[in-house]
């Protein structure tokens, strides 16, 4: 980069959100902590998150939680695939509770037999997306791009249909 170059980041356009492209895991969660908190701001009536095992996301945190609880309201959907839900369930105990209270918006589909790094670590809103394009350094892409949201919108509802319901709110015990 020379100085007349502009970095590939813009950390805070006018939407509030990340634009570009970002290196490493603080910089991913931020990502995602902003969009949350953006959410109900910009009225998304859908949020899709997709990862793996959702680890190295901050749903636990309290204030994504809060923000989570300020955008959920009716005609809202949230929509989580996961390969496995198990370590979100340890890892993120107050996104647990947030789950059992808006369960009625949360749909979730889980994808076990999801080859390693096929499953999009993503996150897909109607005006923004976030997506992890090299999950091993979490160098990711956001944008408002249509075509970037088009193409990641495709590719998670084809993980979607392959996979089943899971995750419940509760479960059962005999």
């Amino acid at each position: 980069m020379n100085d007349t170059t502009q970095p590939d980041v813009s950390p805070l356009p006018p939407s509030g959100l990340p634009e570009g492209r970002l290196e490493g895991r603080v910089a991913f969660q931020d990502a995602v902590r902003s969009a949350l908190a953006s959410a109900e701001a910009q009225g998304w009536s859908q949020l899709v998150l997709s990862d793996p095992d959702f680890l190295d996301w901050p749903l636990g945190e309290r204030g994504v939680v809060e923000a989570l609880d300020g955008w959920a309201r009716r005609g809202r959907t949230l929509r989580l695939l996961a390969a496995d839900f198990a370590r979100l369930r340890e890892a993120h105990p107050r996104f647990l509770r947030w789950r059992t209270t808006w369960g009625h918006l949360v749909e979730a589909h889980v994808c076990p037999h999801a080859p390693d790094h096929e499953l999009p670590t993503a996150m897909w809103t109607p005006t923004w997306t976030l997506e992890c394009l090299d999950p091993v350094h979490f160098t990711a892409v956001a944008t408002t791009a249509a075509d970037r949201r088009v193409a990641l919108n495709e590719r998670l509802m084809g993980w979607w249909r392959r996979g089943t319901p899971g995750f419940p709110v509760t479960t059962m015990g005999l």
